[in-house]
């Protein structure tokens, strides 16, 4: 049981990525602790899988995160899993669609991790490690897309925050590190194939840019979650990892 005796937090945990790094933490002897703004998904989960704790949490409000913050015992990990994709060049772009995209994808990752951290440091100075992982993408710094002028400004911008909290903290047990995924056969990508004009091709075009033939699974990113959400990771931090099906070779 690599992650025996550790208390976890996952947020969107209620589908896609989220939940199966759940489920997967959980097998590997977490106590998860499972968030997601959606509580039907949540219902599901917790359904399922009675030893996940649940918690309904808007990752916006930074009231509710505090409070969450204050109610639960320290964690030794945290995976800032919550993010939204826009679709549009910068030409398409709102003020509105982009103060969203940041808040989601970069501001609740800061609200996560400011109303987490405290107590985690206080964790590692008995374990001597904690972990945070946030969800980044390929599409990021690491490499440009067409369409994803939010969505790859905000994910670079992840990796940017990974690095900074990651530096400040290497020296007091905490380690942060940057999930990078290729494209991922999630509930969310589903909604954007079925929203093309033409969704049968949409898919082809998503399988096709991934040279190794297919589209990513959830099972293809919970083994690099539990590895770094474990001791076995001790040692890393600061980093992006990419599992992306050589899409960025």
């Amino acid at each position: 049981m690599r992650l025996a005796g550790k208390t976890i937090l996952i947020t969107a945990a209620g589908q896609g990525m989220g939940r199966a790094a759940a489920i997967a933490c959980a097998k590997e002897g977490a106590k998860v602790i499972a968030a997601d703004i959606n509580k039907t998904t949540l219902a599901e989960l917790a359904n399922e899988f009675p030893e996940i704790q649940t918690h309904v949490l808007d990752v916006r409000d930074c009231k509710a995160v505090d409070a969450l913050a204050d109610e639960l015992p320290p964690l030794d990990g945290l995976f800032n899993c919550a993010g939204v994709v826009h679709n549009g060049t910068i030409l398409d772009v709102t003020e509105d669609d982009w103060a969203f995209g940041f808040d989601l994808n970069v501001s609740s990752m800061v609200r996560m991790t400011r109303a987490f951290l405290p107590k985690m440091l206080e964790r590692a100075k008995t374990t001597g490690t904690c972990s945070i992982l946030n969800m980044s993408s390929m599409a990021s710094s690491i490499k440009g897309f067409t369409n994803r002028t939010i969505y790859g400004a905000t994910k670079a911008a992840v990796l940017g925050l990974t690095k900074a909290v990651a530096a400040d903290f290497v020296g007091q047990g905490v380690r942060c590190n940057a999930l990078c995924p290729g494209t991922v056969d999630t509930p969310s990508l589903r909604g954007r194939i079925d929203s093309a004009a033409d969704p049968v091709q949409a898919e082809k075009d998503f399988i096709a840019r991934q040279p190794i033939g297919r589209l990513a699974t959830v099972d293809d990113m919970s083994p690099l979650i539990v590895y770094l959400l474990s001791d076995e990771s001790s040692y890393v931090t600061g980093q992006g990892f990419l599992v992306d099906g050589g899409v960025t070779i």
